[in-house]
């Protein structure tokens, strides 16, 4: 019998040819993010978008970083919202602000330094500095405080990162001092901070911060075992 003739070296040839078609296939075929909290967008109006863009659940949050509410939540949420529905690619995750004063400003401005990708890790970082910052600003004399309302946004917002300790914090994440400066002196960023908080205030009516959107319909819920209750309803009916 020749080798043409044989039957096991047909069989490993055609063993062969599909090993190499798969191959083929998955080279052809994206990859799926180990994680989907990694994908991370700026949409239209400056708001970071993180997750599944097919997710069949919507997700928006409009929140402050100076509302006592909001880290509350971010401390609630941050770890079962991203590894159980962000992660799993079930939920398309956007952080919308919400500005309600000058130290908010400086804060929101301060989250964006790195860009999307670094976003998250700061937004979880400030919040977590809540009660410090805030103290800071409690204890602010008031010749720091009026400080804090002269001259460009960028000005003031320099002096209010130097008083509530946010500079530093954001220093310690490995961020430079002019990183930080071309941050807060950023108009394109101050602007879209701007234009989120009126679209909240205005087409999306918030009265309060968080909100919550699934879906686009208002979740009325303030806390994260109300809210995760929502979404998995949303998730069953999606």
């Amino acid at each position: 019998m020749s080798a043409f003739d044989d039957p096991l070296l047909d069989r490993r040839t055609a063993v062969l040819a599909l090993s190499g078609a798969a191959l083929t296939l998955l080279a052809a075929t994206p990859a799926k993010p180990a994680a989907w909290s990694s994908t991370v967008t700026t949409s239209p109006i400056g708001s970071f978008v993180v997750g599944n863009p097919a997710a069949k659940v919507r997700l928006v949050e409009y929140f402050s970083y100076t509302c006592s509410h909001c880290a509350d939540f971010a401390k609630a949420s941050s770890l079962p919202l991203k590894t159980g529905y962000i992660d799993r690619g079930l939920i398309l995750f956007e952080y919308r602000n919400l500005v309600r004063d000058p130290v908010d400003m400086t804060a929101a401005l301060l989250a964006r330094v790195g860009g999307p990708k670094a976003f998250a890790g700061n937004h979880r970082a400030i919040f977590a500095a809540f009660p410090a910052f805030i103290a800071k600003v409690t204890k602010a004399t008031d010749a720091q405080k009026t400080s804090w309302f002269e001259g460009t946004t960028g000005a003031r917002a320099r002096k209010i990162a130097t008083d509530t300790g946010l500079a530093a914090l954001m220093r310690a994440r490995g961020y430079t001092q002019a990183q930080l400066d071309a941050a807060l002196d950023s108009e394109v960023a101050q602007a879209e901070l701007t234009g989120m908080t009126n679209i909240g205030l205005g087409a999306d009516r918030v009265q309060g911060t968080p909100s919550f959107f699934i879906n686009g319909r208002g979740a009325e819920v303030t806390a994260w075992p109300a809210l995760k209750s929502k979404l998995d309803l949303a998730l069953k009916a999606s």
